[in-house]
């Protein structure tokens, strides 16, 4: 058994589109069934598109209705995108990324070379800088997530058998009964305080293998401000994860 932090639903079985009427705007509507999901979930995509997420025995026809009585939900959210466009999904000089919870900009020191912060990275004649950064990233990550975690652990009396920083599509971390922990890469971006909240919520589970009251009573007591964290992932997601 394994449990994992998830930051975005997984890819769905089967979908079918419409649209509807968003205020003065005609939205583009997708209904995805899921299996695994237990209730109706609605999501408006950077592109501008509704999503409903439909549970094991619901029906598009509820979907659509669902989505009409979130309505001026779908409103705030374009309000929102409107004052807040989406990052862009290449990266070249000048543009600002995230590094432990700072936006910092990408910054040319020369033919072949970049800076992100402090250090040097080879770009060779790239304009889009993302896959080397990236790589750069998750060796950053590589060397500061682990050490990290096995000191929360030590500090809370656990014990971690194996740490893997890995490239999740759809988790932020995960735990097995085996007492391997899986961490995101991506999390070498969030402020020290998210960090640390994904990782304690890992190390939970090693004292409790579930999402019961008694395993968030375990989070709360290690990390009183998780709801914080929580807040700061969902306002900073598309951020974090656009044109993955």
């Amino acid at each position: 058994m394994q449990l994992d932090l998830i930051f975005r639903h997984p890819p769905a079985i089967t979908s079918s589109a419409d649209h509807l009427q968003v205020g003065g705007r005609t939205v583009l509507l997708q209904c995805v069934r899921h299996r695994r999901a237990r209730r109706y979930l609605l999501r408006l995509l950077p592109e501008g598109t509704a999503r409903v997420t439909i549970p094991r025995g619901g029906s598009a026809a509820e979907a659509r209705r669902f989505a009409e009585k979130h309505a001026a939900w779908l409103e705030r959210q374009f309000q929102r995108l409107e004052k807040n466009p989406a990052p862009p999904k290449e990266w070249r000089i000048g543009t600002e990324i995230l590094l432990r919870g700072e936006p910092v900009r990408i910054e040319s020191i020369g033919p072949g070379f970049v800076r992100l912060g402090s250090e040097p990275v080879a770009a060779g004649d790239a304009t889009d800088v993302r896959p080397v950064l990236q790589q750069y990233l998750r060796r950053l990550a590589a060397r500061e997530l682990p050490p990290r975690l096995l000191a929360l652990a030590m500090q809370h009396g656990l014990t971690v058998r194996r740490v893997t920083v890995r490239n999740q599509r759809t988790r932020w971390g995960s735990c097995s009964r085996r007492a391997t922990i899986s961490l995101n890469w991506r999390l070498i971006q969030v402020p020290p305080f998210v960090r640390d909240y994904i990782l304690l919520h890992e190390l939970m589970h090693l004292r409790q293998m579930n999402h019961s009251p008694r395993f968030w009573r375990e989070v709360q007591s290690v990390c009183p401000d998780y709801p914080a964290a929580e807040r700061w992932l969902k306002q900073h997601r598309e951020l974090l994860h656009a044109g993955r």
